[in-house]
């Protein structure tokens, strides 16, 4: 018997990704896996039901129906609590969960005698790269951002020398230079503004610097926590040293954009009220973390604002706005993640093995994972 492979729709708000695309669905199918997908699942990622039935995928109309058959249900946000309940007994979720912050999630996966794998919890290790959710969509994330901006901003960003006189160009300012830092920070450098850079960990200068950006250094502090490359712990003390230290470039730039998240805990507040007063009029903010509580004091999730003269864009999924690219990453994750733990005929379950231990949050309905133990 092949293990059968099930992507349903997704129905969260602001969504249009799909987890597998027709190319790694052939690919999976070629392998010996039993692939169906719910009508439309990829409509709006602009993979037509066509597109999978050529290659093989089946197509199911009844949501409930394909969540019964799934040996493994493949999504990009996890389902609710009653479709988690129409999952059989030993089946398998992948998608992302953000277990620590989803109670109710996990709890339905426990009653429903399930296990989840969460993409959000595969390790940054050098083995695991193509697996890395997190990575593939933060990079168009941060490539989107500046986007947004640019076309917000009442300037261009390159310097043009005309006739008429030259037009200085725009100054962008990054709060952060992870995946979705750095990827806005070439973006940004590629349309020809001047880049600063803000990042708490020191290691990250070198980047910052050979993509032709400025780095303003805040000296370290002991109770900042870093681990797999994410800020985990940041005392309230230092964010307000890093505020003081950063006031200036915010009063001075045209774009600001903020990427800072803390897994399992409430984004950190980087751009004050205060720094909002003094920012110049019609300069644009663009907080990343705003479904997390935000970045920037008065941003509002999924809704661009206008406040006091400064634009304030409150963008929750930024991947989502290039679904194409950015199922298409998402599916050759999952499915370098599905050959690691599987073969056509059954999953591997190795418990200390690295990648299976990092990810796997439910066992069979047993919580096993460090973050939803604590």
């Amino acid at each position: 018997m092949s293990l059968h492979l099930c992507i349903p729709k997704e129905r969260k708000a602001f969504e249009a990704r799909v987890a597998i695309t027709p190319s790694v669905a052939k690919q999976l199918i070629d392998k010996g896996f039993k692939v169906s997908i719910e009508t439309d699942a990829g409509s709006s990622s602009y993979f037509a039901d066509d597109a999978y039935s050529a290659v093989g995928v089946h197509i199911v109309s009844a949501a409930q129906a394909l969540y019964e058959q799934a040996d493994i249900l493949l999504k990009v946000n996890p389902p609710s609590a009653e479709e988690i309940q129409w999952m059989k007994k030993g089946a398998v979720l992948i998608s992302y969960l953000y277990a620590a912050t989803h109670p109710a999630i996990v709890e339905a996966c426990v009653t429903a005698g399930i296990s989840a794998f969460a993409m959000d919890a595969i390790p940054r290790i050098s083995r695991a790269q193509k697996m890395d959710a997190l990575s593939s969509q933060a990079n168009l994330a941060g490539y989107k951002a500046v986007l947004l901006c640019a076309n917000a901003l009442g300037k261009i960003f390159p310097m043009m020398t005309t006739a008429a006189g030259t037009i200085r160009p725009a100054k962008v300012l990054i709060f952060g230079a992870g995946v979705a830092g750095l990827q806005a920070i070439a973006t940004a450098k590629r349309l020809g503004a001047v880049v600063e850079v803000s990042d708490i960990r020191p290691e990250t200068k070198e980047q910052v610097a050979s993509l032709g950006a400025k780095f303003i250094e805040i000296p370290a502090d002991e109770t900042t926590k870093v681990a797999g490359g994410y800020v985990t712990e940041v005392s309230q003390a230092f964010l307000e040293k890093q505020q003081a230290l950063i006031t200036k470039h915010v009063k001075e730039a045209d774009v600001v954009i903020t990427t800072a998240l803390i897994p399992g805990k409430k984004a950190p507040v980087l751009v004050t009220e205060d720094m909002l007063a003094g920012m110049k009029f019609g300069s644009v903010l663009l907080d990343m973390a705003v479904e997390q509580g935000g970045n920037v004091v008065g941003s509002e999730c999924n809704k661009t604002i206008n406040k006091n003269g400064i634009t304030i864009i409150g963008e929750s999924n930024l991947p989502s706005l290039l679904p194409m690219n950015a199922s298409e990453l998402y599916a050759k994750n999952i499915q370098t993640f599905i050959e690691h733990l599987a073969t056509h005929e059954a999953m591997h379950w190795d418990m200390e093995e690295e990648i299976t231990k990092g990810s796997l949050i439910i066992h069979e309905g047993t919580k096993i994972h460090s973050s939803i133990l604590k």
